[in-house]
């Protein structure tokens, strides 16, 4: 027996050893976990740009963009009455200092609106020195984060040079990294020994079985004693005064205090776009070509500006898929977005004349389709798909459209 537990132990150290050689360190924050069609249809994020991708502790930078949330909201997932936008960090590697939704300072969660556009900004303070996977996302309650696109951090420096001070309700400036922190495990060090006191109490006599069968026996009026009784009332009563006398202590200490904030804010999406239905695109239909890892749309586009266009880009989940015989030059994309090398191919290349509706083929193939797990769609008991169309003219004027279909898989 001893030996066969020797070589039990023995093998599972080995197959052990081995998986720790081949552990590799996570670059990611589950961005590839929510289904496909939550990440296509419910915030749809665009122009993201971070002000600098290397900096030290103690700078600050801003990352910056629009996104807009889908007017076709999958039914599955709740409605975004309540979200809310922040970083996501490996560990406190930063600090956020600042926010803003369409140009309000934003602390709370905030209720979105089907089919509006948001700009947001978000000041971020280095912290840690190192080189991190950072992503602004969106919680969305009851549902989970939806990502936006990620980028590399290189903050360099000494963490040991890191401040964070502030000023609070008195005018007194305290270190936000400490204030606070000796009183905190004061107070749970001082209610913990108060419970283990009460739980070591109970436990240093005979438990179960003892007290068992002394139920079974019928002398359950002997398993507490009067010394029991004594103490407990005397706890009833001396804990809720002992609630009551600090509490009047910390409101003495710190007459002026600000609550932690629960409201929801109300903040409206930014204004009508001028273009807003000059261009309507229309998906009359959405295949997935499995075999050829390719979603082909079926498109009818009204254009009635009066200029010319040309559609430029395509992007669902954070990929961009772009057209590289555009005239005219495309957003810049760098460091903050996956871009297809594959791009996008049209039957029709040539510019949408002002007032000329036309019906066109657009095929947007790439094994990004798979290594971002987005073919899943076609798996999902939700399988539409969403992303955002932007159309230029010959001056770089960009108009965008939200588009959705269902997807009808392909597997010849």
């Amino acid at each position: 027996m001893k030996t066969i537990l020797v070589k039990t132990l023995t093998a599972f150290c080995l197959i052990f050893s081995v998986y720790l050689m081949d552990v590799q360190t996570v670059m990611a924050h589950g961005e590839k976990a929510l289904e496909p069609f939550i990440r296509m249809r419910t915030i749809q994020w665009y122009d993201v740009h971070w002000s600098k991708q290397a900096f030290n502790v103690n700078e600050e930078i801003s990352v910056s963009g629009k996104f807009h949330v889908a007017e076709d909201w999958p039914i599955g997932v709740p409605k975004p009455e309540a979200s809310f936008l922040n970083i996501s960090t490996p560990g406190p590697v930063l600090i956020r200092t600042e926010r803003y939704l369409n140009g309000k300072p934003w602390t709370n969660s905030v209720a979105l609106e089907p089919g509006g556009d948001y700009d947001f900004k978000v000041v971020l303070k280095g912290r840690l020195p190192g080189r991190y996977h950072i992503h602004p996302f969106f919680n969305l309650k009851d549902a989970g984060q939806v990502m936006g696109p990620g980028v590399w951090l290189d903050i360099a420096g000494d963490a040991s040079d890191f401040s964070n001070s502030a000023k609070i309700i008195n005018g007194e400036m305290i270190d936000m990294e400490s204030y606070g922190f000796a009183n905190g495990v004061l107070w749970h060090a001082f209610w913990g020994i108060l419970a283990t006191a009460w739980l070591l109490w109970w436990v240093r006599r005979p438990l179960f079985i003892s007290r068992y069968r002394m139920l079974e026996a019928g002398m359950e009026d002997e398993l507490i004693t009067p010394q029991d009784k004594l103490i407990a009332k005397s706890a009833m009563v001396a804990i809720p005064v002992m609630v009551l006398a600090f509490n009047a202590m910390a409101n003495n200490d710190h007459p002026n205090t600000i609550p932690l904030q629960a409201s929801l804010d109300q903040i409206l999406p930014l204004p009508a776009k001028v273009n807003a239905g000059i261009v309507n695109v229309d998906t009359l239909k959405a295949e997935y070509r499995v075999a050829e890892r390719a979603m082909k749309f079926d498109l009818k586009i009204d254009n009635q500006s009066n200029a010319p266009l040309h559609i430029g880009e395509f992007s669902t989940a954070n990929v961009y898929f772009l057209n590289k015989d555009l005239p005219v030059a495309h957003q810049d994309l760098s460091g903050s977005s996956t871009v297809s090398e594959e791009g996008m191919s049209l039957d029709n290349n040539d510019a949408i004349k002002p007032g000329e509706q036309r019906t066109l083929t657009m095929i947007v193939k790439d094994g990004l389709w798979e290594s971002e797990k987005l073919d899943g769609l076609i798996r999902d008991a939700d399988s539409r798909i969403g992303g955002l169309l932007f159309l230029y003219d010959l001056t770089g004027k960009r108009y965008i459209s939200s588009i959705t279909a269902a997807v009808i898989p392909k597997f010849d």
